[in-house]
């Protein structure tokens, strides 16, 4: 035991000194300061995140633990995680390795809306719901608003269509006591070449289509070719599904968009029925873009369901699922039914 005992910052691992101005310990690297009991429980937890990365990435049998470039602290991540923070000195961590390759996006829409106005519409939001658990939306919940890029396939075609429909056209009139109908019916065809620009689908096995897609949709028009830098300072999650997990789906939604189209392209006819029809589609491709979402999630453990709000990062649409807090229904019902239950009893006392 050599007896010497050193103090280092639990955020970038400089040395700490004491200030007796401050009366507290400061990092001259990191400029952080901490009370003797802030640099113990930070050290712990820097300790217990090191376990837990530990154990994770026995469990998934894949490296999961990557070193911060500021700091040298290691960076527990989910496999398909490729920006996020470090969680000591807070500094932005983009992994790469994670977006080379196959897994490199196209595009990337960058976010419009930044963190301050993502939680002021957030409270907006909560003052129309009256019966969402405190814990929703308490300043604690509100600071784990996360700024996302979520991964996306991109499916873009032409579609060549033609069909042959049925069309009737209604005449009617009354002479004297008697109704008639006329019934005129045509053949009617429409064809048409349909180009198809960016159907997007969710790429992220782990994350609902309700959560990413509830906020839909974006202006595909503004893409922009992918910069790892617009990644600094967000999260951002690396696809893990193919374009053959969504291709047949993808094209009965176009096959039906197509048709419809054709179909209300008839008009003046009271019905019409689709007797024939052909769809081919040609230039087919796949692209892989990240889309910016601000969302906040809230695991309620009793039930071990999850909710969410989310916010397009572009647009600024706004979708959300959340928790009822029973007490405060119960209230209600007391406030609105107890008065009338008591005018009712009154009324039968004085009768």
């Amino acid at each position: 035991m050599s007896g010497i005992i050193t103090y280092q910052c639990p955020n970038c691992g400089g040395p700490l000194k004491f200030n007796p101005k401050l009366q507290k310990y400061a990092c001259e690297y990191c400029l952080s300061e901490f009370t003797e009991g802030e640099a113990k429980e930070k050290e712990a937890e820097k300790k217990e995140a090191e376990r837990v990365a530990r154990e994770t990435k026995e469990s998934q049998g894949e490296p999961v633990l990557y070193s911060c470039p500021s700091c040298g602290a290691e960076v527990v991540t989910d496999e398909t995680t490729a920006a996020t923070f470090c969680y000591y000195c807070h500094n932005p961590v983009i992994l790469t390795r994670r977006i080379s390759g196959e897994y490199h996006p196209d595009y990337v829409i960058p976010f419009s809306i930044d963190k301050k106005k993502a939680e002021e519409m957030f409270r907006s939001w909560m003052k129309k719901k009256r019966f969402t658990p405190k814990a929703f939306y308490s300043e604690d919940q509100i600071e784990k608003i996360s700024g996302v890029y979520f991964p996306y396939l991109l499916y873009s075609c032409k579609v060549n269509g033609s069909l042959v429909a049925r069309a009737d056209r209604l005449r009617i009139w009354v002479s004297g006591n008697y109704r008639y109908t006329e019934t005129q019916t045509y053949e009617v065809k429409r064809e048409g070449l349909m180009p198809i620009k960016y159907v997007p689908r969710n790429a992220l096995k782990k994350t609902s289509k309700e959560l990413t897609e509830g906020v839909f949709p974006f202006d595909t028009d503004v893409l922009e070719p992918f910069s790892m830098g617009y990644l600094s300072g967000f999260v951002a999650e690396r696809r893990d599904m193919e374009e053959t997990d969504f291709s047949g789906e993808v094209k009965e939604e176009v096959r039906s968009f197509a048709r419809d189209t054709l179909k209300n392209s008839i008009a003046s006819y009271d019905s019409v029925r689709v007797q024939d029809e052909l769809f081919d589609f040609t230039e087919e491709r796949w692209e892989y873009a990240l889309l910016p979402v601000w969302a906040l999630t809230y695991l309620d453990r009793n039930k071990n369901k999850m909710y969410y709000f989310t916010i397009n990062g572009q647009t600024g649409k706004v979708c959300g699922k959340l928790p009822v807090d029973k007490g405060k229904l119960l209230l209600l019902f007391a406030e609105i039914f107890i008065p009338m239950l008591l005018a009712l009893l009154v009324v039968g006392y004085l009768i």
